[in-house]
């Protein structure tokens, strides 16, 4: 049996960057075991299976508004992955030909819906509002803040946990620079060893944005017509999922949207991700529970898997 899969740069404009996340659109269910190996096969951070849903015919992937939608570790599933989500809208909207602007995918989060706006695609995904740590949570989780700090000088100033994922957030000191968080080089076998996944699936580092460090950024972007100041900086880490840092993660927005809108006194924000190949996400809060996660994507790779 073969099977097409893609390779998609997700919260990217070009090629090379972004968040990797490949995508099997299926022709045929697969049990839980093979799927899994699909992923470990693909050794990404996620890969994501389609299913179109209540309709048939040889033209469903072009007209088809609804489908199944799963993700996969290379160890494991997960209940919730932005990047592969708007993987696989890309390759709906772009490489099947799929004929709507509205796509909603049937997920273990329930319903999520992605809309194409010109270029760029809009994720509707459940906010994940952090809340503050117990005094017993502080004590227990202390030992894995540290490792996750590494030996960097960073200070932590709030640490706070999204229950319904599993992410840990800890915000720098506002006098933290990205310098400072790009310094970060976590102890991901400490992590391990210090949790046992538990309570903490990932952890977030992040930090206010700061004019001063957008302006080793200014000749670069005003080549490309555009002038952007970021409003938060992270970094994500979660090697209980396999993946020692995400690239760009969807998801860790869904935490970061809602904690630094209220702080920052802002509905929408422009985030960075700042992993070697970086990538950028817009989030904008409703006011409903649900946060819009905003950005582009780039098919790279084209083929068929041969089960």
């Amino acid at each position: 049996m073969q099977l097409q899969i893609f390779t998609v740069d997700a919260f990217a404009k070009k090629p090379f960057s972004g968040n990797q996340a490949a995508v099997v659109p299926l022709t045929q269910n697969l049990d839980d075991a093979t799927m899994q190996k699909i992923a470990s096969e693909m050794n990404l951070s996620e890969t994501s299976f389609l299913a179109p849903l209540n309709t048939d015919g040889p033209d469903e992937w072009k007209t088809c508004s609804n489908f199944s939608l799963r993700w996969f570790t290379p160890v494991t599933e997960i209940v919730l992955c932005g990047h592969a989500t708007l993987a696989a809208a890309q390759v709906l909207f772009q490489n099947l030909g799929n004929t709507n602007n509205k796509l909603e995918f049937q997920t273990l989060s329930g319903t999520l819906v992605a809309r194409k706006e010109g270029d760029l695609i809009l994720l509707d995904f459940p906010e994940n509002e952090p809340v503050s740590l117990t005094s017993e949570e502080e004590q227990e989780l202390s030992p894995l803040v540290e490792a996750a700090l590494g030996e960097a000088k960073a200070g932590a100033r709030t640490v706070a946990i999204s229950h319904p994922l599993k992410y840990l957030m800890v915000q720098l000191d506002d006098s933290c620079t990205r310098h400072d968080l790009e310094a970060i080089r976590p102890d991901a076998r400490a992590m391990e060893r210090l949790h046992d996944g538990s309570k903490v699936k990932a952890v977030i580092v992040c930090v206010k944005g700061r004019l001063e460090e957008e302006e080793k950024e200014k000749e670069k972007e005003a080549k490309e017509g555009e002038r952007k100041e970021r409003d938060v900086w992270s970094r994500f880490f979660a090697p209980w999922y396999g993946v020692d840092e995400d690239p760009v993660t969807g998801s860790a927005h869904t935490v970061l949207g809602p904690f630094w809108s209220r702080r920052l006194g802002k509905k929408e924000l422009l985030c960075h991700q700042c992993s070697p190949r970086g990538g950028e996400v817009t989030v904008r809060t409703r006011g409903d529970g649900r946060v819009d996660i905003i950005g582009q994507a780039v098919t790279v790779i084209s083929g068929h898997i041969t089960l």
